[in-house]
């Protein structure tokens, strides 16, 4: 759509006008029109031109995710979610004089093999800075991170999308990485509104965290939950980090801006500490609506921090923007600069634990998420889509690869089972994985003796219905019990195809006229008469007999 021609109003007030006290008067043949008057119409019909011309929305990300350490970042204090308040927290965690930073070498390699795997370029030497800022639960006044020189630079991660209508196709989209970074956590601040008081707890401080800073180059909310989510299961590989977000150990910050293309970029705001990609990509959204509709209505947008309200599903501004004057960066005194090694540059005679090999650690990295869904796809012949949706949930590509070993049902079949029925009950019942009440080796007999032809598929699911109700009863005793065995005589179902055909005889003149169709209706119909116990393709042979 192409941008329509945006002109200034001016007045002018030169021969053939005369200016009456304020206001510039025209005259003409329609008589007087007031100046003030042409501007507001043409104000108006600026507006209306702005109204026509598309918005663009741009969205860059900082992702905060935890290390996994048993150790904090500069002190020996363990790493523990739920603790007891204060019950980790060591001299130099509370900041007391004297107290000087050691930094934990396990934070080094992780943040090192998580540049790898974002194909970052991995800077030899690092440089770490105080970032200063006063809040109650940061007890030296100043965070250290790598403000200047930070350990990875440079890299782009890709993600996939599911589009469609049903979900099924898959788009890949890649955002470049500007920066991978260490720095502290800090402590966690407990409001009591009961008692109008904040505590104070310290056992977060000093943790080690991965800062990862995505350039703007995605647009909407599915985007940037898609990006987390594959940069989860990333962290989740490699274990730099266990990137639970509900536990906090995958926090992310959202900068949101929108302009008219061909303009310049709006002014962004931030939404903090966002702490699931569901409510990441409805932040977002709403944050860009709310910038459309505030810029539309004749208001601006204010460069501010603000917060996800997810009860009202809003944004909510929290404090103005801090600039990095605000910061005060300054170099920090206390440590040296990080210097990594690879197998060029590392001294002769130096054992591995001495340096940080960056060609050691690139030669261990497992196996990445892209890597493991096309070896799905490659070893089990299933769809793209099924192993993006295997592999989004966790737990799901064991749960799914243990049925296939036990049951001698086709992979393409077992995995029908598992992304539709399975994952739609523990979906149904917000459960995870791990969490199921069916085993995969009770779904895989179950499967098995679908496929020997013992029970039909729809008599499959309404074992597999009360196989999760938990009773622990196994498929072979609820078939028997519920005798769902399929027909085996032949005569008896062609007795029951018969009394149906009776039962909707404007439905058999309808098929003797040609409409074939309609046979599916009277399928349907013997399958409900046997409670799914006949297979429908005998019963399809028999009524297309019965009917010729």
């Amino acid at each position: 759509m192409a941008a329509p021609v945006m002109r200034r109003c001016r007045v002018w007030l030169g021969s053939g006008h005369r200016s009456v006290g304020n206001v510039a008067e025209l005259r003409g043949s329609e008589g007087p029109v007031a100046a003030s008057a042409l501007c507001r119409s043409a104000k108006e019909v600026t507006e209306k031109q702005k109204r026509n011309v598309p918005w663009a929305a741009v969205v860059g990300l900082e992702i905060h995710a935890q290390i996994c350490s048993n150790s904090k970042l500069f002190s020996s204090s363990q790493v523990q979610f739920a603790a007891a308040p204060n019950s980790l927290v060591s001299f130099f965690d509370a900041s007391l004089p004297g107290t000087l930073p050691v930094l934990n070498r396990r934070c080094v390699e992780a943040a090192v093999m998580t540049g790898l795997a974002l194909n970052c370029t991995i800077n030899k030497k690092s440089l770490f800075d105080r970032k200063h800022y006063f809040y109650a639960d940061l007890p030296a006044g100043y965070q250290i991170t790598q403000q200047r020189l930070p350990i990875a630079v440079n890299g782009n991660l890709s993600y996939i999308l599911r589009m469609g209508k049903n979900q099924n196709e898959i788009v890949t989209r890649s955002v470049r990485i500007k920066q991978v970074q260490l720095e502290q956590d800090s402590g966690k601040s407990l409001h009591d509104d009961l008692r109008s008081q904040t505590l104070v707890d310290l056992n977060r401080a000093g943790v080690g965290l991965m800062e990862v800073v995505m350039e703007p180059d995605m647009c909407c909310g599915e985007e940037a939950a898609a990006a987390v989510r594959e940069l989860q299961l990333i962290l989740q590989a490699l274990g730099s980090s266990q990137a639970n977000m509900a536990e906090g150990q995958l926090r992310v910050d959202a900068n949101v801006s929108v302009h008219h293309p061909g303009e310049h970029l709006g002014v962004r705001t931030e939404v903090k500490n966002i702490n699931s990609a569901r409510f990441l990509a409805k932040a977002i959204d709403y944050e860009i609506q709310r910038q459309i509709e505030e810029l539309e209505n004749g208001g601006t947008i204010l460069n501010e921090t603000r917060a996800f309200d997810f009860k009202l599903g809003r944004t909510i501004a929290m404090r103005d923007k801090e600039g990095k004057q605000d910061y005060r960066f300054m170099p920090e005194p206390n440590l040296p600069p990080l210097i990594l090694r690879d197998s060029k540059s590392s001294p002769a005679h130096t054992s591995d634990r001495q340096v940080v090999n960056i060609d050691w650690l690139r030669e261990r990295l497992p196996d990445l998420p892209s890597a493991k869904r096309a070896k799905l796809v490659e070893c089990y012949g299933i769809q793209p889509q099924h192993s993006f949706t295997l592999l989004n949930e966790d737990g799901l590509v064991e749960f799914f690869e243990a049925v296939v070993n036990a049951t001698r049902m086709a992979p393409k079949k077992v995995v029908g089972w598992i992304v539709k029925d399975i994952l739609g009950y523990l979906k149904q019942y917000n459960l995870e994985v791990k969490e199921s009440p069916v085993s995969p080796l009770l779904l895989a007999e179950l499967l098995n003796l679908l496929e020997s032809g013992t029970i039909s598929s729809s008599a499959a699911k309404q074992v597999l219905e009360v196989m999760w109700k938990g009773e622990g009863k196994t498929p072979s005793l609820i078939v028997k019990e519920e005798k769902l065995e399929l027909f085996r005589d032949q005569n008896e179902l062609e007795c029951i195809c018969q009394t149906v055909m009776g039962a909707h005889q404007k439905e058999v003149a309808e098929i003797k006229k040609g409409n074939k169709k309609i046979l599916n209706k009277l399928i349907g119909q013997v399958q409900r008469t046997t409670r799914g116990c006949s297979d429908p393709v005998l019963v399809k042979q028999i009524l297309e007999k019965l009917l010729s």
